[in-house]
């Protein structure tokens, strides 16, 4: 967490106050907290960014990516506990670096707030970007998935279909709760070996990806019980009151009502399903 719904809620939230502003400041915040891991060091990340205006604002996987009129871009990875806010930050201990933008508007600065200290910001030349985040570093977006290349990626794999889903190089922007979450919509058992999936199950899959990552995005993602995700506004995502299985361990499945949902380890993360009917 965040995942692709939570940072296309960030980007759609920033977007609005950033396009074509030009930055004026880039400040480090106060705080005696972890330091965040930034490229190159602050301070050259900071004269590379002021008096640059800001020409695109988009998701790059699960990270957030301001452009720039130097032909740089800034790369943000929430990873764990990160957020872009506009207003409102959960504290002002865990606010890491603020960007000012010229002009009047609603907001003027964008923060970066970070309670793990786990995120990190990366400033890359327009060839640098394209060498690290490239088809063999990065695979196509989840939202640009067709049904062919859904065909074309599993079948080329031998693992477990959710542990595939995690694969950023299969598939950019899907984690540990939504790989759940889809594959229960889908229908599918977790465990169920890529190459063994039938056509239609592929065909389940891609329908369900696509619906529950639009509507996870409508719903501006997923506030979890730490209450730690938060919009652009610092508001609760929503998405959560439409989760099925993810952290429902012992509950009746709400799909089949038959089943209980059990949780697994794959890879080292928590799946969650429904025995009866995942299959």
């Amino acid at each position: 967490m965040p995942e692709l719904p939570e940072v296309e809620t960030m980007v759609r939230g920033i977007r609005p106050f950033v396009q074509d502003r030009r930055i004026t400041a880039v400040l480090e915040c106060p705080t005696h907290c972890r330091p965040l891991s930034i490229q190159p060091t602050f301070s050259r990340l900071a004269k590379g960014m002021t008096g640059q205006s800001v020409t695109g604002v988009r998701r790059l996987g699960k990270r957030v990516v301001l452009d720039l009129s130097n032909e740089s871009s800034l790369v943000v990875e929430p990873r764990m506990t990160g957020l872009m806010l506009l207003a409102n930050a959960p504290d002002l201990d865990h606010l890491r670096v603020e960007w000012q933008f010229e002009g009047e508007q609603e907001f003027n600065s964008v923060w970066f707030w970070d309670r793990r200290g786990l995120g990190t910001l990366r400033l890359f030349k327009s060839a640098e970007l394209a060498e690290k985040f490239g088809p063999t570093k990065l695979g196509p977006d989840a939202l640009e998935f067709t049904r062919d290349l859904w065909i074309e990626r599993l079948r080329a794999t031998s693992r477990a279909v959710k542990v595939a889903l995690l694969d950023q190089k299969l598939v950019a922007g899907i984690g540990n709760l939504y790989a759940s979450e889809i594959l229960h919509i889908a229908g599918i058992d977790p465990r169920r070996n890529c190459q063994k999936l039938t056509k239609p199950q592929i065909d389940r899959l891609a329908d369900s990806a696509q619906a529950v990552l639009e509507k996870a995005i409508e719903y501006e993602g997923s506030t979890l019980g730490d209450g730690t995700y938060r919009n652009a506004l610092s508001q609760s995502g929503r998405y959560q009151n439409e989760h099925r299985v993810y952290m429902r361990e012992d509950q009746s499945c709400p799909t089949c009502q038959r089943g209980t949902v059990i949780r697994i380890v794959q890879a080292q993360r928590s799946t969650f399903y429904c025995p009866k009917c995942q299959c």
